[in-house]
This record gives structure tokens, sequence and C-alpha cells, in this order.
């Protein structure tokens, strides 16, 4: 535990930042937590719960955050303890993000109930290798931030490609349903269509704004890739 004396005064407003987005994540867990079980009758869907985890760790991280600001402020009290926590849900939130996005990629629960081996082998090499290095980024060791550019570079790359093969197949059975004019089938097939048309548009813009994020967070080229 440290003193919050020299805290600086202008962190006193990020507890009250903290909190309402505290409220937001949370509601949004608790929303999609509540949707996902009034529809298990219908559909039980394994990637639904997994993408519940999300916002319930970022919710978390985010408690921990304000816990540990207004702490500070009002007890004049830093937790040492509660700050690694924070470091430890934003590595886990970004890892289970980065996750999901492979698992919808390759079509997981919506292309195919269950990966193959080489799917899920490879899906688990990529999250391990992507935690390791944001570990190390985070921790700031020297040419950790290339090694992450290079791993993104690399998944990104895996999930654009599969998003890529799932909309070949399913412009192909687009056409054979059209061809043979089934249409209780259409419908179905379309939605998935769309889905990852939009999903493919939505981790385009994932990929420019961690681009982004990455190049300005750093005041000069140099420390930005000897970091």
């Amino acid at each position: 535990m440290s003193s919050g004396d020299g805290v600086d005064e202008s962190y006193r407003s990020l507890p009250s930042l903290y909190l309402t987005f505290l409220s937001i994540w949370f509601v949004s867990a608790c929303s999609w937590t509540a949707y996902t079980y009034k529809t298990r009758h219908f559909q039980w869907n394994n990637l639904q719960w997994a993408l519940t985890s999300i916002p319930l760790i970022k919710a978390l991280q985010l408690m921990l955050s304000f816990l540990f600001w207004y702490s500070c402020f009002n007890f004049q009290a830093c937790s040492l303890w509660m700050s690694f926590g924070v470091y430890v849900t934003g590595v886990l939130f970004q890892t289970a993000a980065f996750v999901s996005f492979l698992l919808i990629a390759h079509g997981y629960c919506i292309m195919c109930e269950h990966l193959s081996l080489n799917e899920r082998r490879s899906t688990a090499a990529l999250a391990c290798v992507f935690y390791l290095t944001l570990v190390g980024y985070k921790a700031s060791v020297p040419y950790f931030t290339v090694l992450l550019l290079l791993n993104y570079f690399i998944s990104f790359y895996v999930i654009f490609h599969h998003i890529s093969q799932n909309l070949l197949v399913l412009r192909e059975q687009l056409g054979i349903i059209e061809n043979e004019d089934v249409r209780a089938m259409h419908d179905a097939v379309y939605k998935k269509y769309i889905m990852f048309k939009k999903f493919q548009g939505a981790m385009q813009m994932v990929a420019m704004a961690e681009t982004m994020i990455y190049m300005n967070i750093y005041d000069s080229s140099e420390n930005y890739w000897l970091r």
C-alpha cells in the first residue's frame, strides 16, 4: 500500500469516468447474459456463452480501476494488488476478445458445430502467443511492440482468410439454392452471409483502430519500434 497524498489532482475525474464506463459494460453484460439464457431453449449456442465472458471481464477491470482510484483519492491508499488486478483483467479481456474473433472467423457455431483438430490447435497457439506478447508489451519489455505487431498481422491475416472462405462457401450455397428455387433455406443462408459481411467490415475497422493506437502511443518512431 502506498500513500495517495502525492496523486496528481488532474486524475480526480478518473473515478467518475471509470464508474460511468463500468455501468455501461455491466448493463451490456447483464443484457447479453439474459438474452443468451432466454434463448437457450431455442438454440444452445456455445459461442454465445463464450462471448458472455468478454463484457464480464471488462466490467471487472473497470470496477477494479474505479476502486483503485477512488481509494487513492478518498482513503489516501493506492493498492498495488488492485492495480495488478487491473493489469491482469486488461490482458485477459484483450485475449478473450481476440479468441472470440478467431472463433467467429472460423464459423464456430455458425458454419459448423465443432472446430477441426487443426483449427483448435492453431487457435490455441495464436491465443497463447498473443497473451504472452501482450504481457511483455504491457510490462514494457524491449522489442515486444514489434512482436505484438507481428502477432497482430498474422492473426488478422488468419481471421480475414477464414472470413473470405466462409463467404465463398455461402455464396456458392446461395447460388445453388436460387438455381433450385429452395426458398426455405435461402433466408437462413443469406442471414449468415450478411453476418459475415458485417463481421468482415467490423474487423477491418478493428484492424485500422489497433494500427493507429499502437502507432500513435509513443511520441517518436524510435521509441515505438524499440519498446
